[in-house]
């Protein structure tokens, strides 16, 4: 029988190396991961990395945000991007998008292109990542409620470059139960939308064996006020949710669960935020396995993507958010991030401008190449306040888990949905930001710039990137344009077909969103068509 030493050091010699110097910059060599034999990353329960080697073979990601105006506008950030050294996209929906809405809807006026790109149908998805090879760069997408939708045309516009869906890698973000919790980017009810998910989960599963079909996102609950340890637990739970879904589909949980993802904030508190991670990645192995049986080890490995909190970031000097954006993602780094995104020093007063996109880069460039942070996997590992405080986070989170399976009678999927529809999530994370908002107010906590030190706050703002009305008359006379040039029959029948398939719940949605797409059924005409089946749903107030 191998040791645990002698199963780190086979997975870690297996394991192809970066060509770098593992050393200090005095020339001392250091070793891939310190500490006890049974306690290394890439053994279970994973809390010290999800991979033996870890930085070693592979830096993170370093995925940009970027989204804005009409498709070919931020196709040329995209290359800008690709051209500074970004090795992953990650793409930023307009309001109207992200609603299901056209830009010609009533709806979408004065919103178009303002806060990403506008995306009606599958020309623009062409357009936004024409010139850009699909099977080289990883594509992530921040949406939700129309996400099958968009994947569908992503699918689509590279099928008709030559580029095979198996071949594609990237993330759909894709998970609704956080919308109804915290971000409010929802359309349908909460069961019918999680059918959505699931049938995403299972066309991945069998077609697309490198896209991740959902990345659970702690990110916005964090945003809207959460704690770390709330974060942690919400995010983990509705996971566990995503899993009783797509098991009571019919699917085997070793067929789906190793392309899971997670999408973390990384926020101000330093050691707390290393911490989460970590205490993620132990309760996911520990769940995956003695709750749901998983027996793949990568169905137990919990990978995630990070990105700084855009919460944290003032109007008032923002250069200092440089610094800010700095420590975040450092945290996020000794935390085992396999994926980042720094967000930009003005992004807190408008969408990035190209130079303020390309220092946020520049952050992650220097903590990858010039702060040696990367040589050592978990190189906090072992201290007794990291483990302290990762212990504890765990602790609370195992509370929320068992208040949300007694609500739900023994299963984690109802009891989620009970508590969305309860508003219990909803009122917890309104409390915690009201406890924070009252310890800034009473000076016990410190905002640089904003409550303390406050020289040089009142200096005009920099250049800012804006996106005039031009953008959205601009997107209306495309879209108009695409739909007097495509075949009305067709799209009538597929829209028909997308009906009467959501009417049967057997049924996998995804293959007629995809024939929807393909004769240029736009986004908001594929959402009213399951509307018309699934209904539109309105949150009840939380007091």
């Amino acid at each position: 029988m191998t040791t645990a030493r002698e199963r780190w050091q086979a997975a870690y010699d297996a394991a192809p190396k970066r060509d770098a110097d593992f050393e200090t910059l005095s020339g001392v060599p250091v070793e891939a991961v310190y500490g006890p034999d049974d306690e290394r990353p890439g053994l279970w329960p994973y809390t010290r990395g999800p991979y033996a080697s870890m930085y070693r073979s592979k830096l993170w990601t370093m995925r940009m945000f970027a989204g804005f105006g009409t498709a070919p506008d931020t196709n040329r950030r995209f290359h800008e991007l690709l051209a500074a050294g970004g090795d992953g996209l990650s793409t930023a929906f307009d309001l109207p998008t992200l609603m299901g809405r056209d830009s010609d809807d009533p709806l979408a006026c004065g919103e178009v292109g303002k806060c990403g790109v506008a995306v009606d149908s599958l020309a623009d998805v062409a357009d936004l990542y024409a010139g850009i090879d699909l099977r080289q760069v990883t594509t992530s997408m921040t949406i939700n409620a129309p996400a099958p939708v968009l994947l569908a045309m992503y699918v689509a516009a590279a099928e008709a470059t030559g580029v095979a869906r198996a071949e594609l890698g990237g993330t759909l973000q894709n998970d609704i139960l956080k919308e109804y919790q915290a971000q409010k980017e929802f359309v349908f009810p909460p069961r019918p939308s999680m059918r959505l998910v699931s049938d995403t989960i299972a066309f991945c599963a069998t077609d697309m064996p490198r896209w991740h079909p959902v990345s659970i996102s702690g990110y916005h609950i964090r945003e809207a006020g959460s704690t770390a340890a709330q974060e942690l637990a919400f995010t983990l739970a509705n996971g566990f949710a995503y899993v009783e879904q797509a098991v009571a589909a019919g699917l085997d949980v070793d067929d789906f669960a190793p392309r899971l993802s997670f999408f973390f904030n990384a926020h101000l508190d330093f050691f707390e935020e290393i911490c989460k991670y970590r205490a993620a990645r132990r309760i996911w192995a520990r769940w995956m396995r003695d709750r749901y049986h998983a027996a793949a080890e990568r169905s137990c490995q919990l990978r995630c993507h990070a990105q700084t909190a855009g919460v944290s970031l003032t109007a008032q000097q923002p250069e200092v958010n440089l610094m800010r954006t700095a420590i975040e993602a450092l945290a996020a780094v000794l935390g085992g991030t396999q994926s980042l995104h720094t967000n930009a020093m003005d992004e807190t007063m408008a969408l990035p401008t190209e130079k303020s996109a390309r220092l946020a880069l520049r952050t992650q460039q220097v903590l990858a190449h010039e702060v040696a942070v990367t040589n050592v996997a978990d190189p906090l590992g072992g201290s007794w306040y990291v483990e302290a405080l990762t212990d504890e986070l765990e602790r609370q989170a195992e509370q929320v888990f068992a208040h949300l399976d007694a609500v739900g009678e023994g299963s984690m999927l109802e009891g989620v949905l009970r508590q969305i529809e309860s508003g219990w999530f909803q009122r917890e994370i309104a409390d915690a930001a009201y406890t924070l908002e009252r310890k800034r107010n009473d000076g016990r906590h410190v905002v640089v710039g904003v409550t303390d030190f406050l020289e040089g706050s009142d200096e005009p703002p920099p250049d800012l990137l804006r996106i005039g009305p031009e953008v959205e008359e601009s997107q209306r006379k495309r879209l108009a344009a695409r739909l007097a040039d495509r075949p009305e029959a067709a799209v009538h029948d597929a829209l028909a077909r997308i009906r009467s398939d959501a009417a049967d719940a057997a049924t996998n949605l995804f293959p007629s969103l995809l024939d929807a797409v393909r004769v240029e059924a736009t986004v908001g005409e594929v959402m009213g068509a399951l509307a018309d089946v699934f209904g539109r749903y309105t949150e009840s107030p939380v007091i």
